[in-house]
């Protein structure tokens, strides 16, 4: 299964619930910069049995973990470098986003599924939520194929952000690359 989600509500913790519910997941991950951060930040991931994968390493542990029944969780609201990507509406803005996630649902058959943890104000604590998986579209035109489902991911994302606007953590540059010939969404002069 792919799980996937952004960064809203508390991402981090959603992996920890699922490991402590006895479905320990991977994560899509790339090292950060710092590597004493890195050590930490995942070595706090990893304390109830959840495991990195990392870009260097994501196409053969990927393929895998998913044919062995389990699960990879997956933050899709990132700014994606070309090669791996297609511009698909976000917000109402062109976002280059991942092609990853619908080449492996559509490789492997496994199910798309959203899932985030937001605050619950009645509860007064997180509450873990999982959305129907997503119904992938197969027209047997792979590339048509990728770009549509990327665009469904995408507006499922959108839809969840926009139920809890207030729980989006967003600080990186979305929008960082634009189409050929387009002015860029920051202006940092």
């Amino acid at each position: 299964m792919l799980y996937l989600t952004g960064h809203i509500g508390a991402w981090e913790l959603s992996s920890f619930a699922h490991a402590l519910y006895g479905f320990p997941l991977h994560y899509m991950a790339r090292p950060i910069e710092n590597r004493r951060i890195d050590v930490l930040v995942n070595g706090y991931r990893r304390l109830s049995g959840n495991q990195p994968i990392f870009k260097n390493e994501s196409a053969r542990v990927t393929l895998k973990v998913l044919k062995e029944g389990g699960t990879i969780g997956i933050l899709a609201d990132q700014n994606t470098m070309p090669s791996e990507a297609v511009f698909v509406d976000f917000f109402g803005k062109a976002a280059s986003s991942t092609t990853g996630i619908a080449r492996l649902a559509l490789h492997t058959d496994a199910a798309v599924v959203p899932g985030y943890a937001v605050w619950d104000e009645q509860l007064g604590k997180y509450r873990l939520r999982f959305e129907p998986p997503v119904e992938l579209i197969r027209t047997g035109d792979a590339e048509s194929d990728i770009l549509e489902n990327t665009r469904k991911f995408a507006k499922v994302l959108e839809d969840i952000i926009r139920k809890y606007p207030d729980q989006w953590v967003w600080v990186h540059g979305r929008w960082n690359t634009r189409p050929s010939g387009e002015p860029p969404v920051y202006d940092f002069s």
